[in-house]
């Protein structure tokens, strides 16, 4: 059981013990988790329904999201904005929270999609299948190791490094600290009709279920469906309600011609709630350096339609 839990624990300890016998395979063992979390969703029809705990479990999804699409991936993965330390190391733990692996994990496996976008080197790519696409690429044993040779800048910090070996700690963490928030609120509102384990279950297990599931998307539906403005050479294409939902990643044929941008709503009617939440910061001084498209790559890539 030690052995077990350092698995899921200690990738550093995970990846010196693993054997991979075949890469394609799914990790039984390293998976148990995700399975739970899944599971867990089921304790709805223990703890029902409360107002509270559906604003908790929008809240727990909304701040998780912007963490994901703005650092994990606007910050960590392509350097579109700078930001102080304290902030960026911030948003690596809410991230991490998430239940979508660490910031160094995430970055490395983006940045190799760009590379390989719809090419037979895309983990993730749709042509090899929806579910593969959707969750199985990143439960196979060849793709739970951190390349980090793709992200040596981050590797420079070692707390994103500590927080990428440890991954699995963080969610559990941010799970007990809604159970215990929950326990004290019931306390303290009695009449709110809730309880810990309440905001655990819609908190965590539902919030992580839905927002985790929603990202996914943008691997699985962003490159089928959905229309195209640029040229980039591979699939990708926007959709609205993807960009609702991830709050602007739906807009990822923009995000594919120009990936540096700090902007993936290039157009005043694309809605992009994080670009919007990160202009608030930078009036605030903790981002800055907000990196847009560049007109004449635009113009060069945006595809005409023939009369």
């Amino acid at each position: 059981m030690k052995k077990l839990l350092l698995r899921w624990f200690d990738n550093e300890y995970a990846t010196k013990k693993s054997q991979i016998k075949d890469p394609q395979a799914i990790d039984w063992r390293r998976i148990v988790p995700f399975i739970v979390l899944h599971l867990g969703c089921l304790m709805v029809l223990w703890v029902g329904f409360s107002w509270t705990a559906f604003w908790v479990m929008l809240m727990s999804y909304l701040i998780r999201m912007f963490a994901i699409t703005a650092f994990f991936h606007r910050f960590f993965s392509h350097k579109s904005f700078q930001a102080k330390k304290w902030v960026a190391r911030s948003f690596a733990v809410i991230g991490t929270a998430a239940t979508q692996r660490g910031p160094l994990w995430w970055a490395a496996h983006h940045r190799h999609h760009h590379i390989h976008s719809d090419q037979d080197g895309d983990a993730h790519a749709p042509k090899h299948g929806f579910w593969n696409s959707h969750m199985l690429w990143f439960l196979r044993e060849e793709n739970f190791k951190t390349n980090k040779a793709k992200v040596k800048d981050l590797s420079q910090d070692p707390f994103l490094v500590w927080v990428d070996r440890h991954d699995m700690l963080f969610p559990v963490l941010y799970a007990l600290l809604l159970w215990a928030v929950g326990s004290v609120y019931a306390a303290v509102f009695p009449t709110a009709g809730t309880s810990g384990l309440q905001w655990l279950v819609w908190g965590y297990f539902i919030a992580t279920v839905l927002l985790s599931h929603v990202t996914y998307t943008i691997n699985s539906l962003s490159h089928v469906f959905g229309t195209q403005d640029y040229e980039t050479g591979d699939e990708s294409r926007n959709h609205w309600l993807l960009a609702v939902l991830t709050l602007g990643e739906g807009w990822h044929n923009n995000h594919h011609c120009y990936p540096g941008s700090a902007r993936q709503g290039f157009k005043t009617w694309q809605i992009d709630i994080s670009y919007s939440a990160l202009k608030l910061m930078a009036k605030l001084g903790w981002v800055w350096e907000l990196k847009q498209p560049n007109p004449v790559v635009l113009n060069k890539k945006r595809i005409r339609s023939r009369a």
